[in-house]
């Protein structure tokens, strides 16, 4: 393990010369991106932060105060698999590979660069939050969440000058060059271009659009291309951190909300400052169904060839599947034709994204289910609900159609007119940016969120989280 070089790794990066110059030219130019798009103000102060200075269960999660900028940032790979082998598709049990095949080598980069992209454009999406962080343990862990996404775009860095030559370098420059949001230089997905100025969105996006993160690092996780498998498998160590502040985040704003409708007369939460359940039902219904498109289209030409070529597998292929290969299998998918809704059986391969989605909506649904039981442990009347996949889509088969919450096709016009009722509106949006003020001193608590149960690493909610410069 290099900790202190230049650029903390533990790929021998030293041994390559070419390759950390490179590495070396690249990191300014990353500091500087950090500087103008990472998280305004704070990076004189002593954060609270884990650190990963090995990648063994002692040493990926080390804590201590350090300045942002200071982070060590740097390439970190789970360990290597003795005679590891590829686990799905044509070459399914053959060798894996060391190096990228000519024939794929286009398609792993669009891969590498597409999820690449991901990482940075999250940072500058939450950049602002700082400033209205509703307590120091919770303005901590967005700093933790944000140098994480800073960590992963190094990891998807270095596979692009490692493996890819000229054509990666340039990748990597552009991955700094795109703004979230930027109407000239968007980035690529377009959940990742909308605006998160508010904590109750952020809370929204940790738990769907960072758990569709989870579910993409365990498909790449299965990839022949061994370096990229031991990237992911590395990065998922720190993507369950991220889903916890999202999940147990939207809790704190559920038992909040209970606790607030128990102490006003007509069990109105805003009455008394607070975020009521039906607004987070809506910021659930648009923050869900934004997510459920990053999945990509329900039958797909491109999710069965990186299937067939061993690219990207399913969530724990090893585990939950029987054949790797899936050259003869089907799977059923929803289709709207002619105003109804029919099952039909396409071949596996090209509904791979389908699979994927799927898992993934049934890991919502349990952290849902925690909701709603934190809701009837308060005595309240109300149960929170994913809505359909077909509901509120930009992509795939439903694209440019319209449903309700429940699946059911409905006109445009039908769409429009209950709108205000499923997704969140700009009254609701002014109401929760009018509660969005900070509230920076140890033990302090906005009036709208519930302290946690318990602080990071076991010390307490009231905690010096982070030290002011």
């Amino acid at each position: 393990m290099q900790l202190h070089e230049k650029i903390p790794n533990n790929v021998n990066l030293s041994q390559n010369r070419r390759l950390q110059r490179a590495l070396e030219k690249w990191q300014p130019n990353y500091l500087k991106w950090w500087k103008e798009a990472g998280p305004e103000d704070f990076q004189e102060d002593q954060i609270y932060l884990r650190t990963a200075i090995s990648v063994d269960s002692k040493g990926w999660a080390n804590f201590d105060y350090v300045k942002m900028p200071d982070y060590k940032w740097g390439i970190f790979l789970a360990e290597p698999e003795a005679d590891r082998r590829i686990s799905c598709g044509d070459n399914y049990g053959q060798p894996a590979w060391q190096e990228v095949p000519g024939e794929f080598r286009n398609h792993l980069r669009r891969l590498i660069v597409t999820q690449g992209d991901t990482e940075p454009a999250s940072v500058e999406q939450q950049r602002l939050l700082c400033k209205i962080a509703p307590s120091l343990y919770d303005c901590r862990n967005l700093f933790q969440v944000n140098v994480e996404e800073g960590r992963h775009l190094w990891a998807m860095v270095y596979l692009l000058h490692a493996h890819f030559g000229r054509d990666g370098r340039e990748e990597a420059e552009e991955l700094l060059e795109r703004r979230s949001g930027d109407f000239d230089k968007p980035r690529i997905l377009t959940t990742f271009n909308e605006p998160i100025d508010d904590w109750l969105s952020f809370f929204m996006f940790t738990m769907f659009t960072d758990r569709d993160g989870k579910y993409q690092l365990l498909a790449l996780a299965e990839s022949a291309f061994d370096p990229l498998s031991r990237t992911t498998r590395f990065m998922l160590t720190e993507e369950a951190h991220h889903m916890f502040v999202g999940e147990t985040g939207v809790m704190r704003v559920v038992q909040r909300a209970c606790e607030l409708m128990k102490e006003d007369p007509n069990e109105d939460a805003r009455a008394l400052g607070g975020i009521d359940l039906d607004t987070v039902q809506r910021y659930v219904n648009f923050w869900y169904s934004s997510s459920l498109d990053l999945f990509g289209g329900e039958i797909s030409s491109n999710a069965a060839d990186f299937f067939g070529a061993g690219l990207k597998g399913r969530a724990w292929e090893g585990k939950k599947f029987d054949d790797h290969v899936a050259l003869e299998q089907f799977y059923e998918v929803d289709v709207a034709e002619n105003g109804h809704i029919s099952k039909k059986e396409v071949p596996l391969r090209t509904a791979m994204n389908e699979v994927l989605r799927d898992q993934y909506v049934d890991d919502n649904q349990r952290g849902v289910d925690r909701w709603n039981k934190c809701i009837a442990e308060n005595g309240i009347d109300y149960k929170i609900t994913l809505p359909h996949k077909r509901f509120n889509r930009k992509m795939g088969i439903y694209q440019g159609r319209h449903f309700d919450t429940l699946g059911n096709p409905i006109s445009e016009d039908e769409f429009n007119a209950k709108a205000s009722q499923w997704l969140p509106t700009a009254e609701d949006r002014v109401y929760i940016k009018s509660l969005m003020k900070p509230v920076l001193e140890p033990g302090k608590i906005a009036n709208w969120l519930a302290p946690p149960k318990r602080g990071i690493n076991n010390q307490g909610f009231d905690f010096e989280y982070i030290r002011h410069a």
